[in-house]
């Protein structure tokens, strides 16, 4: 996390389509001063498809096409999903007693294609393409979770 002054910036150090991305927009978070800065692909004048896996926003996902609109001194700032990729977000927490599970979490989530982005020692965020996929991700968190491994989240409030 970078700042200036009192803003706070969550930033993506490996977006997991790096190759795609060709821009980067910020989208404010609930806390005052706080925002993603987003990995993104432009295709269309204020418009672009994210490029990473968010850590902190809710209803978005790795592939959505998003608008931006200008925020105070800001041109590039995210202002709603204008199409749903269909992806699935989660989130792992892994308290520091739990490190020692997070390589073996990261292979098996590989194994069984999830794509990941590490936010923090502490933060892992998921992708899965689609629903079928993502119930085999939320299964195995669920496992790994009950085990007392990590905790999760899903990237979805409704």
């Amino acid at each position: 996390m970078s700042g200036a002054g009192s803003e706070k910036f969550s930033t993506h150090a490996e977006p997991v389509w790096r190759e795609r991305s060709d821009f980067i927009i910020n989208a404010p978070l609930a806390e005052a001063g706080r925002f993603e800065q987003l990995w993104v692909e432009k295709v269309g004048e204020n418009q672009f498809r994210v490029c990473c896996i968010p850590f902190f926003l809710y209803d978005l996902a790795l592939g959505d096409v998003v608008e931006t609109a200008a925020q105070g001194e800001r041109r590039y700032v995210f202002s709603r999903v204008l199409m749903k990729s269909g992806r699935y977000v989660f989130r792992a927490y892994f308290e520091r007693p739990q490190y020692r599970f997070r390589d073996a979490s990261v292979e098996e989530l590989g194994r069984l294609d999830a794509l990941v982005e590490w936010s923090s020692p502490s933060l892992l965020a998921i992708d899965a393409c689609d629903h079928a996929h993502a119930q085999l991700v939320a299964d195995y968190l669920q496992e790994q979770e009950s085990a007392g491994r990590l905790m999760y989240e899903t990237g979805k409030t409704t």
